[in-house]
C-alpha cells in the first residue's frame, strides 16, 4: 500500500508491506525500514523503527478521520495520512488491513473478556477481547471490517506474545 503523509506540513511517500500480524516492510522516501508495530490499547502503539523502540499515542485531530495528532518521544505531530486508493474508492480508510488478518496478542496475558463470536461481523476498530497483563485491562481491535471466521481463546485462557487470539475475513 502507498500513501503519502504529511507530517507537520512536510510531505513524504510511504510504501508499506505487511510480512507478518505487526511486522511491515517499508520504503519511506525510497529508504527501506523495518518496522514492527502494536496497538497496546486504544491508541497507543509500541513501535520498533529498524531496532530502535518508540511509543506513539495517536489521536484524532480535525473532522477528518485521517488528521491525526502523534505524540511520540515527547514531541507532537500533526500528521494527515492520505491513499491514493481512498481517493477513487471514497469509502474505505487509508489505514485498515485487508485480506484475512490474524489477530495476536501484543503482550503475555490473560483473556478477560471475549467481545465476539465465530461468524460475527466486526466494524474496523471494534473491540473484539480483552486481554489483561500486568495489572491492566487492554482491548484489542478489529483491524478491518470483516466476519470473525475462527475464535481461538476462552476467557480465563493465558496467552504469549503474538499468539493468535482469531481471524478475520
Amino acid at each position: 500500500m502507498k500513501v503519502e503523509i504529511h507530517i507537520d506540513g512536510v510531505k513524504r511517500t510511504v510504501e508499506i508491506e505487511a510480512l507478518s500480524a505487526g511486522a511491515f516492510r517499508a520504503r519511506l522516501d525510497g529508504q527501506t525500514i523495518a518496522v514492527d508495530a502494536v496497538e497496546i490499547s486504544a491508541g497507543n502503539y509500541s513501535i520498533l523503527l529498524d531496532g530502535h523502540a518508540f511509543e506513539a499515542r495517536v489521536s484524532h485531530e480535525g473532522p477528518n478521520e485521517n488528521d491525526l495528532l502523534v505524540h511520540c518521544a515527547r514531541k507532537e505531530f500533526r500528521v494527515q495520512v492520505r491513499d491514493p486508493r481512498s481517493w477513487r474508492a471514497g469509502r474505505r480508510s487509508a489505514l485498515e488491513a485487508t485480506g484475512p488478518q490474524q489477530v495476536v496478542a501484543p503482550m503475555p496475558g490473560k483473556i478477560v473478556r471475549v467481545l465476539v463470536a465465530t461468524g460475527e461481523t466486526v466494524q474496523a476498530g471494534q473491540g473484539l477481547v480483552v486481554v489483561e497483563a500486568m495489572k491492566m485491562q487492554n482491548e484489542i481491535r478489529a483491524p478491518k471490517s470483516g466476519r470473525v471466521e475462527r475464535v481461538l481463546v476462552a476467557e480465563g485462557q493465558a496467552v504469549r506474545t503474538q499468539e493468535t487470539l482469531m481471524v478475520i475475513t
